[in-house]
């Protein structure tokens, strides 16, 4: 084959479904036919394209694997009319290994498969569950030019880009299924940094976009220079087809400067990422809209103006359900912060439910006080309500929670709890606040709700409270939300001792109990609605617990066990559980 010294590149930067492998083949052809018009010569896409990433045990399945292969097959025929190459993953079975593997499809046929060396299993990724590692692989062929094609983690160590270069790549292009948590593009950048300086060859990251269940997968693909300089940087939460030109600078390969879009980070990250997975977990399972509860609180309140942003405030509805305890301060933010949004707006009073249920439960509780059971018939008729409108209607329940509730609790078992889709499971009280501050003063592109303030800021400024007794507040029951954050916060994330916490000037009683009330609610975890990971460790795939749990940190400093008392055991005080 005749070598060019000119080379041009799409990069599609797409939205598969998982399991819709005719409808992820047809995103190629598009993907293909635009590359073809700009005069490209091959059209990248993501890691395991055909399939959607990530296919978990879906991939096991025989009548899955035959779909995604025949798939790959009719694209590769397609490749006869002498238009752009195209690179695409799909799971790939052959002599009964199944991988991750990415194809190079050019001719009318599969010219090349390469197949994905180390296979993430940690955090969210469990890869060696499902597919065998590939051999260390050397480049493709492309117009003359060779191409090493590490698969994403691939590029996380050294040795699979070093046989790559060993075995003559010149340029390096990447695959990738990359979720998104906070600051992961300085991580991803950094690691396509060390990669470009070993071995001194250019590399283009692409990265898919979209939500699949809890994760969200962000784009934010770009191209680095054999001088690790910048050369092309595609957008955050967006699709995006972008043509790279390269040209040959003797023995190596250039990238011509492209397009540098600026990336949402930080907060503006987090809303961004919230509001994608939300969308797409409603547009991907066909629901018409949501429905969520609107309490004149600022989780609702959050949740709705996402929804919004996600879907337009056609396809969002939002109820009100007072009760006696409810304030006439939440009744009046709960409907301008529904007028700010522009959303149906409809007021469903519980009380003749929940008294009904105390009626009928009158004759067992005789001679017993109210309690939480009384609090929480309220927060389950607010529910089975929300629940009875999504029967009906057909739009899905969101529900409101966020991690600090989660965290400890502090959430009802089918009351709150309802719903199909939680789009602020991962984010922590204090960082509720700052993301409603932002919203009103910005909101992301492509975001289909109102410009300006649509949360109201006596929603932002009370004093939270679920309103389910008379002057009641969550501080009742809950440090304040910047010290029960911050104690979770080295908890969760950071897996850290009671010991170094207290040692950093937290109050010893204060972390036991926040540590004890995290281990409580693993059962009610467990039974949560999925919901957007931002966060380095969120609840369900990255910290996966056991719901019966002896173990309490005795909050004393660290010492090495003694070989002596290897074997002996202890008896835990008997734990009262909140339903």
């Amino acid at each position: 084959m005749s070598r060019t010294h000119t080379l041009k590149i799409a990069l599609a930067q797409l939205n598969p479904t998982v399991g819709d492998v005719a409808g992820n083949a047809d995103k190629v052809r598009f993907a293909r036919a635009e590359a073809a018009r700009a005069g490209a010569d091959v059209v990248m896409l993501p890691e395991l394209f055909l399939a959607g990433y990530p296919p978990e045990d879906l991939v096991l399945k025989p009548a899955f694997q035959d779909a995604c292969r025949a798939a790959c097959e009719a694209l590769a025929r397609e490749t006869a009319d002498g238009g752009p190459a195209v690179l695409v993953g799909l799971p790939w079975t052959e002599d009964g290994r199944l991988t991750n593997a990415y194809v190079h499809l050019e001719g009318g046929r599969i010219a090349a498969v390469r197949h994905k060396v180390d296979l993430p299993n940690y955090g969210v990724f469990d890869e060696k569950r499902v597919f065998v590692p590939g051999a260390l692989p050397g480049p493709i062929v492309l117009k003359g030019v060779r191409i090493g094609i590490p698969i994403c983690e691939d590029i996380w160590t050294d040795e699979v880009v070093e046989c790559l270069a060993e075995t003559g790549a010149e340029i390096l292009l990447v695959p990738n299924g990359s979720p998104y948590w906070r600051d992961k593009n300085d991580t991803r950048l950094n690691v396509a940094v060390s990669r470009v300086a070993e071995t001194g060859l250019p590399l283009v990251y692409l990265n898919q976009i979209g939500g699949q269940d809890e994760l969200v997968f962000d784009g934010a693909s770009f191209v680095l220079n054999g001088d690790a300089s910048l050369a092309v940087q595609l957008p955050a939460f967006a699709e995006s087809i972008v043509v790279t030109e390269w040209r040959s600078e003797g023995h190596s390969w250039r990238c011509a400067p492209g397009p540098k879009a600026l990336l949402e980070a930080g907060d503006a990250g987090d809303y961004a990422a919230c509001v994608a997975g939300l969308r797409d977990y409603v547009e991907k399972n066909r629901f018409p809209g949501v429905v969520l509860g609107l309490s004149g609180g600022i989780d609702s309140a959050i949740c709705a103006a996402m929804a919004v942003d996600a879907l337009g405030p056609d396809r969002v509805h939002c109820i009100m359900l007072p009760y006696r305890y409810t304030s006439q301060a939440s009744l009046a933010d709960a409907e301008a912060c529904a007028k700010a949004l522009g959303v149906r707006y409809d007021t469903i009073p519980i009380a003749e439910p929940v008294e009904a249920f105390e009626g009928a439960l009158a004759p067992l509780f005789t001679g017993r006080a109210p309690d939480v059971t009384e609090e929480n018939l309220q927060s389950r008729t607010r529910g089975t309500i929300l629940m009875s409108v999504s029967n009906k209607f057909g739009a899905m329940v969101v529900t409101t929670g966020n991690k600090s509730e989660m965290s400890v609790g502090y959430a009802t078992l089918y009351g709150d709890m309802n719903g199909g889709f939680n789009p602020i499971k991962d984010l922590y009280k204090m960082e509720v606040f700052r993301l409603c501050a932002l919203r009103n003063r910005w909101k992301p592109q492509g975001a289909l709700g109102p410009d300006g303030v649509v949360i109201p800021e006596n929603i932002i400024s009370k004093p939270p409270s679920a309103e389910l007794r008379e002057n009641q507040t969550d501080q009742d029951s809950l440090p304040p939300y910047d010290v029960l954050d911050a104690v979770l916060e080295r908890l969760v994330e950071r897996e850290m001792r009671i010991s170094e916490i207290v040692a950093e000037g937290y109050d010893l009683e204060i972390v036991k109990k926040v540590e004890r009330l995290l281990h409580l609610a693993e059962y009610k975890r467990r039974q949560s609605a999925p919901g957007v990971k931002v966060t380095l460790r969120n609840f369900g795939r990255d910290r996966r617990y056991p719901i019966v749990n002896r173990f309490r940190d005795p909050g004393t400093p660290a010492h090495k066990p003694d070989a002596a008392m290897v074997g002996a055991s202890s008896r835990s005080s008997t734990e009262v559980v909140d339903f």
